[in-house]
């Protein structure tokens, strides 16, 4: 038997420079699921994502899944693109085996939480205040090479991840601190700045708006001390004060110490973002 993708409507090109397709995942010409396929805007023109990979009840148990995600391997290639990508939730165990059968390594996860119905309490002895101009000038290039960097480490060409990063930083933050919506803070402990955090409002589930925690991070030689916990409750503070309800996230994987952290702190994995280099 042979399994086939047919498209089942033309190449979309989106505003961004983005491609999507839908398609039939078929056996001999006979239908038994579906999958859609698109450049990830996020990542570049030259990352394609896997979407939607379904195969009905019957056919499931058959290798069908895996066929359908190397077929579609296949049509990315063609689009020109080096490497793929694929989201699933945590509870899908025989997907995230596929992936993984199929030579595809965690890159990250998304995670979230269902907010309190009060803010927090910090721990005493730290405060959180707005971020001045000064420090978000030196916060920013930091934030850049630091985002750059991240996805260099994971796979992504060093010039393609700056270009990345330089243009995550330009559509979030496009009046800087004056950006609305946007939450840049800096938690004190005896009056010298630990840590920043950064939260904005984000579509955290599809169709469940939030905020999101853009950027978190304690200042080094500062850390192991708690202030990673005390940034993450000003981070839920300033959330509830925008009238959210769910706070979301987005940690690499790899950062053990962060993972640990948001897990204690009530998160869940939503998501596990893998990727694979096309060769």
């Amino acid at each position: 038997m042979t399994t086939t993708l047919r498209p089942t409507g033309p190449l979309r090109h989106t505003d961004d420079g983005g491609k999507t397709r839908s398609y039939e995942v078929c056996v001999n010409s006979r239908p038994v699921g579906s999958i859609e396929l698109s450049t990830d805007p996020g990542s570049g023109s030259t990352a394609g994502t896997i979407r939607g990979l379904r195969i009905d009840e019957p056919d499931r148990r058959r290798g069908r899944a895996t066929v359908a995600a190397l077929a579609a391997e296949e049509v990315l290639r063609g689009w020109g693109c080096g490497q793929v990508e694929a989201s699933v939730p945590p509870s899908a165990v025989a997907a995230l085996r596929m992936l993984e059968s199929l030579g595809y390594v965690e890159r990250s996860r998304n995670m979230d939480k269902e907010l309190p119905s009060g803010p927090p309490a910090l721990p005493p002895g730290v405060e959180g205040r707005p971020m001045n101009e000064t420090e978000y000038g030196l916060w920013h290039a930091q934030a850049v090479d630091g985002y750059a960097r991240s996805w260099a480490d994971r796979g992504t060409p060093p010039d393609q991840a700056r270009a990345l990063a330089e243009a995550s930083h330009r559509k979030l933050l496009p009046a800087g601190l004056a950006t609305p919506g946007v939450s840049l803070n800096v938690l004190v402990h005896e009056g010298a700045v630990v840590g920043h955090v950064w939260v904005a409002p984000r579509e955290v589930r599809p169709g469940r708006p939030g905020s999101y925690v853009y950027d978190v991070a304690v200042t080094e030689g500062r850390r192991g001390k708690g202030f990673g916990r005390a940034l993450m409750l000003l981070a839920e503070g300033i959330a509830l004060e925008s009238g959210s309800e769910l706070l979301g996230l987005h940690v690499f994987a790899g950062n053990t110490p962060a993972i640990r952290l948001y897990e204690s702190l009530g998160y869940e994995t939503t998501s596990v973002n893998y990727f694979k280099q096309l060769l």
